[in-house]
């Protein structure tokens, strides 16, 4: 049996804690702590539509990913205009991926969700803390949007959520932290929506080949913790 080193069962999430209305302006946000990850997601509405989206009569959902120059052990540069990195980029359009199946964009009108994940601390489960949070935060600004008259009925139609597993010395782990995480033979994060089904699975083996067995009980155990999550994100709002 692998030793977790902050003590949990292989089955175990991270403590999860759900800050709402972290920051003043945005339509819609949280503080969304997974363990030692910490991410702060903002939700801003904006009346208007990509070029290519015009006289559609249908919205859009966006988000830009980030992490702060000390959320890692090292200092890492800022990222600005022209300077972003390619992973900042996958991470960006893999978070709006999954946010936008669980949105009504009909009902959303020609407007814009812009979902910001700005990481300050990481300690693994980054991506799939950000989406987690994000659809909290869709939430608030949907109630935004509701007692503002901006939409007639709720836009958000599900709940998503995501999480990792992995196998390390053989085991599945769940909800894998740095130390786990640079570690695992295979890592896997896997996007649900709320009745169970698949947004997205990303999985890799770092040396040998999985099973289609290891796949399986990585999916099970993920579908497991993800229920934990969907009961986290209700009980936050």
């Amino acid at each position: 049996m692998v030793e977790r080193v902050d003590g949990r069962k292989a089955d175990e999430l991270r403590p999860v804690k759900v800050t709402r209305n972290f920051t003043k302006y945005a339509e819609g946000s949280v503080l969304f702590e997974a363990g030692n990850t910490k991410v702060i997601i903002n939700v801003t509405v904006d009346e208007d539509v990509p070029n290519w989206m015009k006289n559609a009569g249908t919205g859009w959902v966006t988000a830009e990913y980030s992490m702060l120059p000390r959320s890692t052990h090292t200092r890492q540069g800022r990222e600005r205009e022209g300077r972003v990195n390619s992973r900042s980029l996958e991470l960006s359009r893999l978070v709006g991926r999954a946010l936008r199946p669980v949105i009504d964009t009909r009902g959303l009108g020609p407007r814009t969700l812009r979902v910001d994940c700005d990481v300050i601390q990481a300690d693994g489960g980054t991506r799939c803390a950000s989406i987690t949070g994000a659809w909290i935060a869709l939430k608030l600004a949907e109630k935004w949007m509701l007692d503002n008259k901006k939409v007639a009925a709720p836009v958000v139609t599900r709940q998503v959520a995501a999480v990792s597993v992995g196998i390390l010395g053989g085991e599945v782990l769940l909800d894998l932290n740095y130390v786990e995480d640079k570690d695992v033979e295979v890592d896997l994060n896997v996007i649900q929506v709320g009745d169970g089904n698949f947004v997205e699975i990303q999985g890799t083996a770092e040396h040998n080949p999985f099973t289609r067995a290891n796949l399986n009980a990585m999916l099970d155990m993920a579908t497991r913790g993800l229920k934990e999550l969907f009961a986290t994100q209700m009980s936050a709002l």
